[in-house]
């Protein structure tokens, strides 16, 4: 047998090179999703179709999606992830041309889990390309650098699509992709490294036949609480149930396992990756929720028009930014758990004038708190994410990071669906603008309320990022192949 250590990282200005291909690729699968989101009514109107057949083509896109992050670490060490990054923006782009061209609502849905397929892998293999590029030294970097593109799909997201609507129709919604993917696949090969393949590694057959169809349960029955009008319907709770089930199975196989498992499950017992993993899942009630109630408090009780919502939307993006510049000074000078926690706190100040504005009013307060909890939740879900990677060795970046984004995945909509059904609980009251105003409030109320569990597992995560010894990095980043 012969071992290869991993190799060093890059010179920052190939680093830079290397952040600019893997945004092309990111930002089209991160504005993908909020483009087509706000477009759900034309589409509607279009097809002539009902809201609850229009919605599959989010809820197509969105299972596809997360079918394909479970193998996206086995096939980045098979097949190298410069290739399989290549592929999977292939795969969008093909998708989005499809989309355009689609003549009927099936055909759509059936051309977006396609697109679903290829833009599932493009953000896992994008982390562990960037990070393996950066070296634990500059992690934090490569983190800010796709939480900056995170950022940039709420904001946009509203404002490309309300524009390529209103004056070129909606199939430039997924058309606008094409030349981006087309400059990403033809810097790639110049710029992102080739990474390295293991030829002999196989996939854990098993494992996939009981991870990803769980993963879909579980995403499908998340998707049916806001038409089912709760969890209690069959709909929702029999493939929310055979889900957890399969993904028990496969976590008690897993640990078992002599040969490596789909994900590696064991990367959750670290308490730097655990920990952060739990508080990324949790997010989903904060983070994603706000996202998520913004654009239909300023458009429901506001009554803003979608253009609008989306320029009121950009101080969080700032506020994103603004962290990203202030954190380099902080970088090492104060513990990464005051920084996490002060960010849930700025979060929580963000949301309050939320939780108190009316129909009317408060405009530079509202715009003020939105500036906050962009700051806020860079200084969560930023040093989190990197406090996630930095305990990886070299060797368990592809599949730590294949686990890590589908905790996210799952917590990003399970978060979400639990605020729609209390914002719809709360609806019930009245369709006045007092009413709806009341109704916002108090599904704001409840979202300061679950944030305060993240704050206060940020006291439970190590004081620095957790590194490994030497001895274990030898060990871990050695890539093993038969001689």
């Amino acid at each position: 047998m012969t071992t290869t250590l991993a190799p060093a990282p890059v010179s920052a200005r190939r680093l830079n090179l290397i952040s600019l291909v893997l945004i092309l690729g990111a930002i089209a699968t991160i504005l993908d999703a909020t483009i087509v989101n706000i477009a759900l009514d034309t589409l509607h109107d279009v097809f002539h179709a009902s809201v609850a057949e229009s919605q599959w083509v989010v809820t197509g896109y969105l299972l596809a999606y997360v079918a394909v992050v479970p193998v996206s670490g086995w096939a980045s060490e098979r097949f190298g992830a410069r290739r399989v990054w290549m592929l999977a923006v292939a795969v969008f782009l093909v998708g989005s041309v499809l989309c355009g061209l689609a003549w009927n609502l099936p055909s759509l849905i059936g051309f977006r889990v396609l697109q679903g397929i290829g833009g599932g892998m493009v953000l896992p293999v994008t982390i562990t390309l960037l990070t393996r590029a950066a070296g634990r030294d500059r992690i934090g970097r490569a983190i800010a650098t796709i939480g900056i593109v995170g950022q940039l799909g709420p904001i946009l997201g509203p404002i490309i699509g309300g524009s390529l609507i209103t004056s070129v129709g909606w199939h430039w919604l997924f058309f606008i992709n094409i030349p981006i993917c087309l400059a990403a696949l033809v810097f790639a090969p110049m710029f992102l490294p080739a990474g390295e393949k293991d030829s002999a590694r196989r996939l854990d057959l098993i494992g996939f036949l009981l991870l990803t169809p769980g993963v879909i349960a579980l995403a499908y029955g998340i998707s049916q609480i806001p038409d089912a009008a709760g969890f209690g319907a069959v709909e929702v709770w029999l493939p929310i149930a055979a889900g957890v089930i399969l993904l028990a199975v496969f976590v008690l196989r897993s640990l078992r396992a002599t040969r490596p498992a789909l994900i590696d499950v064991r990367v959750f017992g670290r308490r730097s990756f655990g920990i952060s993993s739990i508080i990324t899942l949790l997010a989903g009630f904060s983070i994603y929720a706000i996202m998520f109630l913004l654009p239909l408090f300023y458009q429901q009780v506001r009554g803003d028009s979608v253009f609008t919502t989306g320029f009121l939307l950009i101080p969080q993006g700032v506020g994103t930014i603004v962290f990203i510049l202030v954190n380099r000074r902080l970088a090492g000078r104060v513990d990464t758990r005051f920084v996490i926690a002060g960010g849930v706190i700025l979060s929580m100040l963000g949301t309050l004038p939320f939780a108190l504005a009316g129909a009317s009013g408060g405009d530079a307060l509202l715009l003020a708190g939105q500036f906050l909890q962009g700051f806020g939740m860079a200084a969560v879900s930023l040093p989190v994410m990197t406090l996630a990677f930095v305990s990886l060795s070299h060797a368990e970046t592809p599949r730590g990071s294949a686990a890590y984004n589908l905790v996210k995945q799952v917590g990003a909509p399970f978060g979400v669906t639990v605020i729609a059904v209390i914002l719809q609980h709360f609806s019930e009251g009245g369709a006045s603008a007092a009413a709806l105003s009341a109704a916002f409030n108090a599904t704001f109320w409840w979202v300061l309320a679950f944030s305060a569990v993240p704050l206060a597992l940020a006291f439970l995560l190590p004081k620095e990022p957790q590194r490994l010894t030497a001895k274990t990095d030898r060990n871990a980043d050695a890539v093993v192949a038969p001689a």
